[in-house]
């Protein structure tokens, strides 16, 4: 593998992590302005959508075919994957600073894994010890932060909110990898874009249902929640997508340097903290949170270079550690 492949993988997938940021930081800049967050997360997927469509363009006929083939599963695994997990993370947007939000979702690069042994019937079932002892390290930088942040006690509102992101982060990558299964049992070949774009699409009845809610709740959305959600969707909707699977595919054949340009998405927790002080006038974290990001960030790293280890280089076993990050 070209060694100058492999920076320019790793540049990319950074390069992602920066859009990909930009959920936490305007999702928390619209909370903060007292927008709705039914509102937030709605407004995202309704202007994805469309985003989507032009990106796709010729290639949307294959993915309208396995929908009509199969609407209760592509409704259902959206319902989980898109809908529960935005929703949740819109919800506790308004609970701590771009960071904290950040961080704690970072549980997702695990929670895929910990989905493993009730999902597969194969080789990827089996997670290797070290793998459960990372999960552990990236839940202790998740919990040390949240603690830290709340003075060392969690009120309910906190613990709500909490539970909101760790939820969200397990229903992400629940939701692909239930689509992925089925779409393994059918035989339907779909790229990671084409599944974004029908995960968007099926989801859209439900967006329909929270956008009436928060209507009936707060009125029209204002122009500034529009256009944070309409950042949000061109950023972490398409480029930040884009990227990463660029930025993966360049390297899909090799797990180590596919690994190292996963680990990228750790730059999330500094870029998200970065753009708090900097956008939103955010306090940068400090004691125990700064330790426990550093934490998560440690784990992530561990985790990549776990999957890279040689011995889990088949191709299916080496999946139930592959983490999931799009839409």
């Amino acid at each position: 593998m070209n060694s100058g492949r492999t920076l320019a993988a790793i540049a990319l997938s950074l390069a992602a992590s920066l859009f990909f940021t930009l959920t936490y930081v305007l999702n928390r800049a619209s909370a903060s302005d007292g927008g709705h967050w039914a509102w937030t997360a709605a407004l995202r997927y309704f202007i994805t959508l469309p985003l989507l469509l032009m990106m796709l363009r010729g290639r949307i006929r294959p993915v309208l075919s396995a929908i009509r083939r199969h609407l209760g599963a592509w409704l259902g695994y959206s319902a989980i994957g898109f809908v529960l997990f935005y929703c949740l993370l819109s919800f506790a947007a308004s609970s701590g600073p771009s960071w904290l939000v950040a961080g704690s979702f970072q549980f997702t690069v695990i929670a895929g894994m910990l989905c493993a042994p009730f999902l597969y019937r194969d080789e990827r079932r089996k997670v290797p010890a070290a793998a459960w002892l990372i999960a552990l390290t990236i839940l202790a930088g998740v919990l040390l932060m949240q603690l830290a942040h709340a003075e060392g006690r969690l009120d309910s509102a906190a613990l709500i909110a909490l539970i909101c992101v760790l939820i969200g982060a397990t229903a992400y990558p629940l939701g692909n990898r239930l689509l992925l299964l089925h779409l393994e049992k059918t035989g339907e070949d779909l790229d990671a874009s084409q599944r974004v774009f029908g995960m968007t699409l099926a989801s859209q009845p439900l967006w329909l249902l929270l956008a009436v809610f928060a209507w009936q709740r707060v009125g029209a959305p204002p122009a500034g929640q529009l256009l944070l959600a309409a950042g949000v969707a061109l950023s972490a909707g398409v480029i930040a997508t884009i990227l990463f699977f660029k930025a993966t595919g360049m390297v899909r054949h090799n797990p180590t340097a596919l690994a190292a340009a996963e680990a990228m998405q750790a730059a999330e927790l500094i870029f998200a903290a970065l753009l708090g002080v900097l956008l939103l006038d955010e306090a940068w974290p400090r004691g125990g949170a700064l330790y426990g990001g550093l934490l998560i960030i440690v784990g992530i790293v561990l985790f990549a270079w776990l999957a890279a280890r040689p011995r889990l280089q088949d191709p299916r076993e080496n999946r139930a550690l592959r983490t999931d990050h799009g839409a």
